[in-house]
């Protein structure tokens, strides 16, 4: 599933979570794989085992993230989020259940003038996803 072209990928920053993170990530969403992981070995910058660079896909696109061996005194916000078509009924459903768990709901899901079918929420990582039905 390798997009050699893609130039631009979306960037995430954990704090020793993010293999836990691409793994329920990838498990969500058709089309969804672990690309590669590079880890942090003995005696490196960051904490053994942790991830140094990984890069992964959801739905086809690429994603990069690493797990940052410094404590940031910021995280993710809801002002930037990452918008998913699901292509089915039960694709949103099982989506926004399994990110909204341990998370917290920024819009519900339900109907709007825009979309037959849209939750927006802010999963157990902090990151902000919005959900939408692909129009029938």
């Amino acid at each position: 599933m390798e997009k050699a072209n893609q130039k631009i990928k979306t960037f995430f920053m954990f704090e020793g979570r993010a293999e836990e993170a691409m793994n329920f990530y990838t498990s969500l969403f058709d089309q969804s794989e672990i690309i590669s992981i590079k880890r942090y070995g003995a005696n490196e910058t960051g904490p053994e085992g942790t991830v140094m660079k990984a890069t992964f896909s959801l739905k086809g696109q690429q994603f990069m993230c690493i797990d940052s061996g410094v404590n940031h005194g910021f995280t993710f916000t809801p002002s930037i989020s990452l918008f998913v078509t699901c292509d089915t009924e039960e694709e949103i459903d099982r989506a926004f259940e399994s990110l909204s768990q341990d998370g917290s709901i920024l819009m519900p899901l339900a109907a709007y003038p825009f979309s037959e079918k849209f939750g927006w929420v802010s999963d157990k990582f902090g990151v902000s996803w919005q959900l939408s039905l692909e129009k029938s």
